[in-house]
C-alpha cells in the first residue's frame, strides 16, 4: 500500500521539524540538496535501535548482539533492493557519507590501478568530493585528469566525448548536478566508457534520494550516495561497486571488523563486506537509513520523481514570471531534464545577504559555491543562492520563496 505522496497533510505532518516557526512563521525548508528532514519513522527506528537492541555488531553471541547484527544485515539488504544492487550481501559497503566512499574507490582502486601514461576523465559539473580524492592521487601517482566541458545551459558538452575516453582508466561522473540540477545520461556514457575500456565511478548523492534507482541497469562500476540527503541520518553513507572489482581492491581502513587474521608477520582481510568496514560501524544509523528507504518505497519513486518535475516546473514558471532576466537560474529550462535544484542569481544582491533576507521569512535556502567550484567558475559566477525541493515541499513553499526574494529585491534596491 503506498501513502498518497504529495498531500501535504500527509507528508509534513510525518516530519517534526516542519511543524515548528521561525520568527512567527512556518519554517519552508529549501535545502534537502545539502540535507534532507527527516520523518517521524527514521527518528523513531533509531530511538528504537537504542532503547531495545543497543549491541555492537559481528561479535557478540547474546541475543541483543544478534539482534544488531541482524538489524544492520537486513538494512545492507534494503539498501542493495532499493538500488538494484545485483548482490547486496557482498557489493553494499557502509561509510560514512559519499565523500568517503568515493575516497575509498581513489584510495583503493585507483592506488593500485593508476600511474603515469593513465587518465582519469571528470565534469564540469562535478561536487569537490569527486575531483579533490583524484587530484590528491595524482600528486603521487603522476596520471592526467582531463575535463568534459559544459553547454551554456550547464549540460555535458559530448562533442569530443570520444576523443576525451581514449586512454581513460576511469571516469568519474555525477548523476545529477547538485548545482544546476542537470542530469546527466549515464547509460549512455557508461556504455561509452565500457567501449573505451574505462571504469564508471558515480556520484549518485543528488539521483538516488529522487529518482527511481537501478544501478545494474545502468552499467556504472561504482556509486556513491549518502543517507542523509534521502531522509536519512547523517553519519551513514554507501559505497556500492561490482563484486568483483571490491573483491580485487586492496583495503583501505584498517583496524578491527575488517581482518581475517592478523599476525606478527601481516595480516589477511575479511571477505566482502567486512573488508571495507573496519572499525564499529554507525548502527542506528544504518537502521535508520532502512526507515527512510521504507518510507521512500511507500511514497513509490515514480511519484517521488513526478511530485519532484512538477513543483520545479511550478517554481520555474513562477519566479520567470515575477522577476523575469532580474532572476538567472542556472541549468537546463525543462524541468524534466533536471533535478529539484535551483541555483539563482538576483541582479544587485550578494548570494549571501540574499539568504540572509530570506531567512528572516523563515524559507531556508543556502548560499555560496557549494562544493563545485570549478562548476561556479565555468557558470561565471562565484556563488549562488540555492533553493531544492523534496517530497515535503509544495507549491506554497515555492509562493512565500517568490515573496521573500520580491522583499529582498525591495530590500536592496536603495
Amino acid at each position: 500500500m503506498t501513502i498518497d505522496p504529495f498531500d501535504p497533510q500527509k507528508v509534513k505532518a510525518d516530519f517534526p521539524l516542519l511543524q515548528r516557526e521561525l520568527k512567527g512563521k512556518p519554517i519552508r525548508f529549501l535545502d534537502s540538496a545539502a540535507s534532507s528532514q527527516k520523518p517521524q519513522v527514521v527518528i523513531d527506528a533509531m530511538t528504537t535501535y537504542y532503547e531495545t537492541i543497543n549491541a555492537n555488531v559481528h561479535r557478540g553471541v547474546y541475543e541483543i548482539a544478534e539482534a544488531a547484527t541482524n538489524a544492520l544485515e537486513a538494512s545492507r539488504v534494503r539498501v542493495g533492493q532499493f538500488i538494484g544492487a545485483t548482490n547486496p550481501e557482498t557489493e553494499v559497503i557502509f561509510t560514512k557519507n559519499a565523500t568517503e566512499s568515493l575516497n575509498l574507490v581513489a584510495q583503493s582502486w585507483g592506488r593500485a590501478n593508476l600511474g603515469p601514461g593513465d587518465a582519469v576523465l571528470l565534469t564540469q559539473l562535478e561536487h569537490h568530493a569527486n575531483i579533490v580524492p583524484w587530484f590528491q592521487l595524482q600528486a603521487e601517482k603522476g596520471f592526467e585528469i582531463r575535463w568534459i566541458p559544459l553547454t551554456p545551459d550547464a549540460q555535458l558538452d559530448l562533442t569530443d566525448i570520444d576523443t576525451l575516453l581514449d586512454g581513460v582508466k576511469l571516469f568519474g561522473l555525477t548523476a545529477m548536478s547538485n548545482v544546476a540540477g542537470t542530469i546527466t545520461p549515464i547509460a549512455e556514457l557508461t556504455a561509452k566508457a565500457h567501449a573505451a575500456g574505462a571504469l564508471v565511478c558515480l556520484d549518485a548523492c543528488q539521483y538516488v534520494p529522487h529518482l527511481p534507482t537501478d544501478l545494474a541497469e545502468t552499467g556504472v562500476d561504482f556509486a556513491a550516495f549518502s543517507g542523509h540527503k534521502m531522509l536519512g541520518p547523517t553519519g551513514i553513507g554507501v559505497l556500492w561497486g561490482r563484486e568483483e572489482l571490491l573483491e580485487a581492491m586492496p583495503t583501505f581502513l584498517g583496524g578491527g571488523g575488517m581482518i581475517l587474521n592478523v599476525t606478527l608477520d601481516g595480516f589477511v582481510p575479511a571477505a566482502l563486506p567486512a573488508k571495507f568496514e573496519a572499525g564499529t560501524p554507525p548502527v542506528a544509523e544504518i537502521i535508520g537509513l532502512h526507515a527512510a528507504i521504507d518510507y521512500l518505497d511507500a511514497l513509490g519513486m515514480d511519484a517521488v520523481r513526478e511530485h519532484e518535475v512538477s513543483i520545479t516546473a511550478y517554481a520555474l514558471r513562477t519566479l520567470t514570471e515575477r522577476f523575469g532576466d532580474q532572476l538567472t537560474i542556472h541549468g537546463p529550462a525543462e524541468p524534466a531534464m533536471r533535478g529539484g535544484v535551483l541555483s539563482m542569481a538576483m541582479e544587485g544582491i550578494h548570494p549571501h545577504d540574499l539568504a540572509q533576507v530570506l531567512d528572516e521569512h523563515a524559507v531556508c535556502v543556502r548560499p555560496g559555491h557549494h562544493c563545485a567550484k570549478p562548476l561556479m567558475k565555468a557558470l561565471g559566477v562565484g556563488a549562488t543562492a540555492r533553493a531544492s525541493f523534496y517530497v515535503y515541499n509544495d507549491t506554497d513553499d515555492v509562493d512565500a520563496l517568490a515573496d521573500a526574494l520580491a522583499d529582498a529585491q525591495s530590500f536592496f534596491s536603495f
